[in-house]
């Protein structure tokens, strides 16, 4: 893969979740990776992802956590952004 197309997507992303969340910390931008990622494929193949939650239902509560974590820290930084 062309390593410039691999540097600017890596600065979509990051300006995506520093947007999306007010920060954009490498961990923060695995986080809205994987979330970004996996709320594309439940709704392009939802069974798909309904076989991998049988599956792996730990992982599947491991991405709820961080599903819901992004939803907080977006709330968080939106309610900071309109305070201003």
């Amino acid at each position: 893969m062309d390593h410039e197309l691999v540097e600017k997507f890596d600065g979509l992303l990051e300006k995506y979740t520093e947007l999306l969340l007010g920060d954009a910390s490498d961990e923060l931008m695995e986080k809205v990776k994987m979330w970004a990622l996996y709320s594309h494929i439940a709704k392009s193949m939802p069974p798909l992802v309904k076989h991998w939650n049988a599956t792996y239902p730990d992982a599947k509560n491991e991405l709820k956590t961080l599903i819901n974590e992004i939803k907080a820290l977006n709330e968080k930084h939106r309610e900071s952004a309109n305070n201003k």
